[in-house]
């Protein structure tokens, strides 16, 4: 656990934190002492109450209230009544920014990666930093990406589903 990424790493604009997740290794540990650790391939950025496609968009509500906390909080929430979502807060205290998690190792989608690591709500508003059961670590390699648009946010509109806030780590 000696390269697990500190609090600084991401107290930043999520449009440079989104990208430098990848590569990176997300680890899970399990009440039975088992770790699964995977490398981080897909993320995707979500930049504050002007982001159409941002939960923040309408401002701090109770389900948002995570996203304007501390950098490094977790951010969990359930979609379809069946998929939980992970995403890390970013940038300072009351600017809400979040990096959704799409993609580890081999699980290729969200909802697939949570159910694979059992993440659900009880993550919700810990801290990545301080989280026993679940954390990122440095694997010190520089990792090449590209980008892409964000999936399934039409509903923003032309500008914000063109945005290219998605990368996609190459390999």
């Amino acid at each position: 656990m000696a390269n697990i990424l500190k609090a600084e790493f991401f107290n930043r604009d999520v449009l440079e934190l989104a990208p430098d997740l990848i590569g990176k290794i997300l680890v899970r540990k399990f009440d039975d002492g088992r770790k699964l650790r995977l490398k981080i391939t897909e993320t995707e950025a979500y930049r504050g109450e002007e982001d159409k496609a941002c939960h923040a968009f309408k401002g701090k509500t109770q389900r948002t209230e995570v996203m304007y906390m501390e950098a490094g909080t977790i951010y969990v929430y359930l979609i379809y009544g069946m998929y939980y979502m992970l995403n890390f807060v970013a940038s300072k205290e009351d600017i809400p920014q979040a990096v959704l998690i799409r993609a580890a190792g081999d699980y290729n989608g969200p909802g697939k990666l949570t159910k694979a690591l059992k993440i659900d709500k009880n993550f919700n508003k810990q801290n990545i930093i301080t989280c026993p059961n679940l954390w990122i670590e440095d694997d010190l390699k520089e990792a090449k990406y590209k980008t892409s648009t964000r999936i399934g946010i039409d509903y923003a509109g032309e500008f914000w589903a063109n945005k290219q806030w998605r990368w996609i780590l190459e390999e």
